[in-house]
Parts: C-alpha cells; sequence; structure tokens
C-alpha cells in the first residue's frame, strides 16, 4: 500500500457515510479529490445528493462527475461535510489550509450537521502544531497581521496569489506552539485576519488509514 492507497481507503469509508437525499460539503486537497471520486461513482449508481464546496477546484471536480453542486451563498445547513487535515491529534484537533480554503472549511463546517476529516496516516500527530499554520488575511492588512504573529512568536511567510475569496494566505510556524484554544481566540479577535487553520471544535469523526487499514476516530467516543 502507498500514501495515495491510504488516502483513496479513507476517502471511500467516509463517503459510506452518504446517505440518500444528503446535501453533502466537500473540502479541498488531494484526499479530498478521492472522496469526490468516490461520491461521484455513487452518484452514478443513483444516489441522490447535492453538494456544496468548499473551492472552485472541488465544484469543478465534483461538476464533472455529474454531482449536483450549488452555491453555497444560496445555502444555510449541510448534512455532512468531509474534509482534509494537514495534521490531527487524538482530541480531533486539526490544522488545515494547505490548499488555501481553510475560510471557506471553516464556514462550511459551521453550517454542517457532521464533519468528517479523511487522512492518510503521516496527518495523524500526537499533538498539533508542527504544521505551519495558515491565517487568511485582507490584503490591506497583511504587514499588521504579519507583526503580530510575528509577536507570538511566529515566523511568517507570505504565499504567492490570492485564495479563492481574494485574500491573501500568511503562513505561521512556531518552534513552540502556543496553547491552540489561546492562539485561536487570539486570531479570531485580531483586525484584518478572515480566517485560519485552527479546527478545535469543528471536526466530529475521522477516518485515517495506515497500509490500508482505516480507523475511526469520534469525538466522545473510543477509535475503532
Amino acid at each position: 500500500m502507498n500514501q495515495d492507497d491510504d488516502k483513496r481507503a479513507a476517502a471511500e469509508a467516509a463517503v459510506a457515510e452518504v446517505r440518500d437525499g444528503m446535501r453533502v460539503g466537500l473540502g479541498t486537497g488531494s484526499t479530498v479529490r478521492f472522496a469526490i471520486e468516490a461520491l461521484g461513482r455513487r452518484v452514478g449508481d443513483g444516489l441522490r445528493v447535492e453538494a456544496v464546496a468548499t473551492s472552485l477546484d472541488s465544484a469543478r471536480r465534483a461538476a464533472a462527475l455529474g454531482i449536483a453542486v450549488r452555491d453555497f451563498a444560496t445555502v444555510a445547513r449541510v448534512d455532512l461535510t468531509i474534509d482534509g487535515a494537514d495534521e490531527i491529534d487524538a482530541r480531533l484537533w486539526a490544522i488545515k489550509g494547505a490548499g488555501g480554503a481553510m475560510l471557506r472549511e471553516k464556514i462550511v463546517a459551521a453550517a454542517s450537521t457532521r464533519m468528517v476529516v479523511i487522512a492518510d496516516a503521516s496527518k495523524r500527530v500526537e499533538a498539533i502544531g508542527a504544521a505551519k499554520l495558515p491565517v487568511e488575511v485582507l490584503p490591506f492588512a497583511r504587514a499588521f497581521v504579519t507583526a503580530r504573529l510575528e509577536a507570538l512568536g511566529a515566523a511568517v511567510v507570505a504565499r504567492d496569489g490570492v485564495t479563492d475569496n481574494g485574500n491573501l494566505v500568511l503562513d505561521a510556524r512556531f518552534a513552540a506552539f502556543p496553547a491552540a484554544r489561546g492562539l485561536a481566540t487570539t486570531l479570531d479577535s485580531t483586525p484584518g485576519v478572515l480566517g485560519h487553520g485552527l479546527f478545535l471544535s469543528e471536526v466530529n469523526a475521522a477516518y485515517i488509514a495506515a497500509d490500508g487499514i482505516v480507523t475511526r476516530l469520534e469525538r466522545g467516543e473510543a477509535s475503532g
């Protein structure tokens, strides 16, 4: 088994949760592409669902496979969202945003009855914080937010290009990761920060595959 095989296995396990008539949120990234493919096959077999996507790329991929994609601007609630993660730990705390879609991902997650993360074993960690933390920033506030992040102990690198929302992404890497809840609160209250990749309460479950074996972690339950 290679990493792509594990990504596919985790994705297919999560897509098995989808039921007829659901509205499904589709995340962004390489692992989610396998979920979109798996969902497309089920739709081809007669499953009736509609989807919302957290990125233009995911929307295009889903539509190309025959999945009905709605504009999230017209949607208030989602039944199940399937997304990836850069890191996830046993508390189901995650860092997301390597693909630059963390603001849309967090909005869709907030609208979802259930959110599941899919990942290969390389993304499972003892405690989040080694990965860079993406922060979506209003371009007007780039220097100000960069200085705030540096004052918190981060080395900050601005990504090239802009998000689907037309904003900038600052990648913050901490030598010593601050207390996650406090960091999230600080970022949420910083003018110019529009979103960030700390997902501390949004994830209900995770499907993590290692050597072809998928483990489900469920918030509040033992893994199985």
